[in-house]
């Protein structure tokens, strides 16, 4: 099971997309919650979570963290969020942020060090234990990042190939009118 947090104010694209996709592939992924279970967007727009990080089982095969402000910065400021990040790079597990969040969860986790990223442009500045790249979708090892809310598919399309492979990845960008 993959966890795709949401926290008061991220980027509804950069949540949406991945997890409708993941799902439309076959992967279990589950909204959590930072602060309750609806959960309102960036633009107004509310999502209810799955459950609450405080019910998240232990068991878990990777991380989701949408951008967005001040959603990123609402995840960065959960110790819960910020902990279940650490666990899961320590374990080798996908750690995956889009637009802002590379720069502010991921950089004051400790997660970067050493690694190619991207992320929403501007945040280069923030991202200091890491190359930046201009790349739309950058991968590194058990890391994904990717530049914000127009690549978003992009992004959602290079986690399926990782976690249920190519052929499933490329059947979710038909059946999505993804263009080439």
């Amino acid at each position: 099971m993959y966890a795709l947090l949401l926290a008061p104010g991220f980027e509804e694209v950069e949540a949406v997309t991945p997890a409708d996709f993941l799902r439309r592939a076959g992967v279990e992924v589950r909204l959590v919650g930072i602060g309750g279970r609806l959960i309102e967007g960036g633009h107004g727009i509310s999502v209810q979570a799955d459950l609450e990080i405080g019910e998240l089982p232990a068991e878990v095969e990777g991380v989701i963290v949408p951008g967005g402000m001040p959603g990123a910065a609402n995840i960065a400021a959960s110790p819960a969020a910020m902990a279940l990040i650490r666990r899961l790079h320590e374990q080798g597990r996908l750690v995956a942020a889009i637009c802002a969040a590379p720069a502010v969860v991921l950089e004051p986790a400790g997660v970067l060090k050493g690694r190619r990223v991207t992320g929403f442009p501007g945040t280069e500045g923030d991202i200091m234990s890491a190359r930046f790249v201009q790349n739309r979708v950058v991968v590194d090892g058990n890391l994904v990042t990717s530049r914000g809310p127009g690549t978003a598919a992009e992004f959602a399309l290079k986690l399926i190939e990782l976690i249920a492979g190519r052929e499933k990845a490329l059947e979710v960008h038909r059946r999505t009118l993804q263009k080439d």
